[in-house]
């Protein structure tokens, strides 16, 4: 982990400044900062559109009752796709574009889902269908309740004084 952020802070900023340069001497100053503010303008209105997008799509998930999972991922994937692409540099905004793609973005966010543990309030539960009984009111693996025996045995002393303190109330 140390050495992805390292890479990420330190290493990533350096090669992006060097081919800021490099570009800088093939294709002159000004085209190279046109073209960073051209690329970091044209990103940040694709992300805005597909923005409103996924945002109408967690609505209907949830007028529809349902965790909208995948759309929420959905929507911080394009969160961070405009982050890269507002970064200057050409391989930020390759890395912004290519988190543009609805598809890809939908696979990572599926590939995420897969690998998560959701906490429910009635227990923990894993994987792809993790929380669905517990979003709809419902939890499968806890029912509580009192009990009369009617087999003709008598319940524990303890059970029978819980039974009578309920019936009284």
């Amino acid at each position: 982990m140390a050495i992805r952020l390292l890479l990420l802070f330190i290493v990533l900023p350096i090669v992006e400044l060097m081919l800021l340069i490099k570009i800088g001497g093939v294709i002159g100053f000004l085209p190279t900062i046109a073209l960073v503010i051209i690329t970091a303008f044209v990103g940040s209105q694709l992300v805005r559109r597909q923005g409103l997008t996924v945002l109408a799509r967690i609505r209907e998930s949830q007028a529809r009752g349902e965790v909208p999972t995948l759309p929420l991922l959905d929507g911080a994937a394009l969160l961070f796709a405009g982050f890269m692409l507002l970064t200057p540099g050409f391989i930020t905004d390759i890395c912004g574009f290519v988190l543009l793609i609805p598809g890809l973005r939908e696979r990572l966010a599926r590939g995420l889902v897969s690998k998560v543990v959701v906490m429910t309030p009635g227990g923990m539960a894993g994987g792809r269908y993790a929380g669905r009984g517990a979003a709809r009111g419902r939890s499968d693996s806890v029912i509580e309740g009192d009990y009369r025996r009617t087999d003709g045995t008598a319940p524990s002393d303890e059970t029978a004084e819980r039974i009578e303190r309920n019936d009284r109330s």
